[in-house]
C-alpha cells in the first residue's frame, strides 16, 4: 500500500532539512532516514533530525553503520567521541571523503522506497558542494537513476529539490518558510553547539551574512575555546 511518495535522507543540515520541507509540500513523506556512520556529528544530527520530524509528523528512522567508520580514514570520523578535538579546518576532498557514502545512502534509500511503495528517494544535493564533491552533482544523480532502473522493479528515482541551488538560496528558502534554525546542525563536529570553524559551518555563516540574518544564526555557534 502506498504510504507516501518520498523517502528523504535527512542529516539535520540545511540541504536535507529544506528537501524534507519541500517534499512535504509536494506530497506525502513515507519516511525520513538518518544514518549514523560514526561521524563526529552523528548524535547532533540524529537529535535535530528527530525533532524536526516530530514537529512535522513525519516517520523517522535511524540507521547505524558502524562498519563504515571502521573502514574510513576521513577526518569526519576521527575522534568522534572526544569533544576536546579541535574543529575540522580542511576542505580537501580526500580528507573529508567517506568511502561511497552518498552511493550507499542513495541505495539504502532506494531499498526503503521500493519496500514502502514510494516513488522517490530525496537527497540534499546542492550546486556549491557539487564544485568539490562529485557525489553532489547531476551526473551522480543520473548514474544512480540508471542503476535504480535495473535494481528496483518499481523504478525508484533519486531526486533533489536543491540540486541547482547554492547555500544562499537554500538558507533563504528555509527562512521564507519560518524554519526554526535551532533545529539545524550544519557542523562537522559534535559539540554542544556548532564550532563555527569547519567548512560546513563557514558555508552556513557566509550564506547567513549574504542574506542579512547573521544575528539569527550566530547563537547556534560556540564561542571559540568554550565548547565543552
Amino acid at each position: 500500500m502506498l504510504v507516501g511518495e518520498y523517502v528523504v535522507l535527512l542529516s539535520g543540515g540545511m540541504d536535507s532539512s529544506l528537501n524534507l520541507l519541500m517534499s512535504r509540500e509536494s506530497g506525502e513523506v513515507a519516511l525520513a532516514l538518518t544514518v549514523d556512520y560514526g561521524q563526529r556529528a552523528a548524535a547532533r544530527e540524529v537529535e535535530r533530525s528527530q525533532e524536526l520530524c516530530r514537529r512535522l509528523g513525519v516517520p523517522h528512522q535511524v540507521l547505524r553503520f558502524e562498519w563504515l567508520r571502521e573502514i574510513s580514514r576521513s577526518v569526519l570520523t576521527r575522534g568522534f567521541t572526544d569533544r576536546r578535538d579541535p574543529p575540522i579546518h580542511v576542505d580537501a576532498v580526500d580528507s573529508l571523503w567517506i568511502p561511497n557514502r552518498n552511493g550507499l545512502l542513495a541505495n539504502v534509500g532506494a531499498c526503503y522506497a521500493e519496500a514502502l511503495g514510494a516513488r522517490y528517494v530525496v537527497m540534499g544535493l546542492n550546486s556549491e558542494e557539487a564544485e568539490i564533491f562529485p557525489d553532489n552533482t547531476s551526473y551522480f544523480m543520473e548514474a544512480a537513476n540508471r542503476l535504480f532502473s535495473l535494481s528496483t522493479l518499481s523504478k525508484v528515482r533519486l531526486i533533489s529539490h536543491t540540486l541547482e541551488w547554492d547555500k544562499v538560496r537554500i538558507l533563504r528558502e528555509l527562512m521564507n518558510r519560518g524554519f526554526d534554525f535551532r533545529l539545524l546542525w550544519s557542523c562537522y563536529n559534535g559539540w554542544e553547539r556548532m564550532c563555527g570553524e569547519c567548512p560546513s559551518c563557514l558555508r552556513l555563516l557566509r550564506a547567513a551574512e549574504n542574506i542579512g540574518i547573521l544575528s539569527q544564526v550566530e547563537p547556534l555557534f560556540a564561542e571559540l575555546g568554550k565548547n565543552d
